[in-house]
């Protein structure tokens, strides 16, 4: 949370520890590095221990399953369920096959807004490089899968129903396409931006009590981003793979 105008102790340790390294190297591929104290910024730090913690505790829970699952097994089961419901739900059936990439970006995405509301560390969600990484890995995903299944007819759907309009149709699709990932990733940027800087505020002015009930909002809207960027998400890959039936 701090780390909206300051930097975290977790990043500065980190830099202290692996900056004058990454800098070295760098160095040898020709990129100088002016500060290897601050040779990676806070962002990407908060990335890297959300991405180990999601390995680490996503290991841990499906380490050693049982045919009657514990606590830690069931809450895998739950998560993997829930993304499984709504992938099915708007893909259909064959939808499962998508799980794996739709899951993750899912849970990758509610962790980086939880993890900001954590003393000491930030939501790297707040920040719009990372939203621009989210919204790019769907974007690509979807039109690889759209040419997957249906081959080079995926581009038909640019062209729309009547081959006459193709001139006016084809940027439109286009425009509507690229607008996507904008339009994700500036949504998920500016809730996250605009939760930690409201925390932030409010801690700043009352330190103790006042700050917990916007803290217990934001919660909610953190896992509501997450959920409105996975249902998107399907939504577009549902359009994706679909087109050859609609028409």
């Amino acid at each position: 949370m701090e780390g909206l105008e300051h930097s975290l102790w977790i990043v500065d340790a980190f830099n202290r520890v692996f900056g004058p390294p990454l800098a070295l190297v760098l160095g040898f591929v020709g990129i100088k590095v002016p500060d290897p104290l601050h040779a990676v910024p806070d962002y990407l730090v908060m990335v890297i221990i959300v991405a180990v913690l999601i390995v680490v505790l996503l290991g841990l829970a499906s380490r050693k399953p049982a045919l009657v699952p514990r606590r830690r097994q069931n809450i895998a089961e739950m998560i993997v369920q829930m993304f499984e419901g709504i992938i099915v739900d708007i893909v259909g059936p064959e939808g499962r096959k998508y799980l794996p990439v739709i899951g993750t970006v899912g849970i990758f995405i509610f962790s980086c807004n939880m993890i900001g509301l954590i003393p000491g560390f930030m939501s790297p969600t707040s920040k719009l490089n990372v939203t621009i990484g989210c919204a790019l890995v769907v974007f690509f995903y979807y039109h690889a899968q759209g040419v997957k299944a249906q081959g080079l007819k995926y581009f038909k759907s640019f062209i729309g129903p009547i081959p006459v309009l193709a001139p006016l149709m084809i940027p439109i699709e286009i425009i509507s396409h690229f607008s996507r990932p904008v339009s994700l990733s500036m949504r998920l940027f500016c809730n996250i931006f605009a939760e930690e800087l409201l925390i932030l505020i409010m801690a700043s002015i009352i330190p103790f009590f006042l700050p917990l009930p916007f803290m217990a909002v934001a919660i909610f809207t953190s896992a509501i981003q997450a959920f409105v960027f996975v249902l998107l998400s399907c939504i577009y890959l549902s359009g994706a793979v679909a087109h050859e039936e609609e028409h």
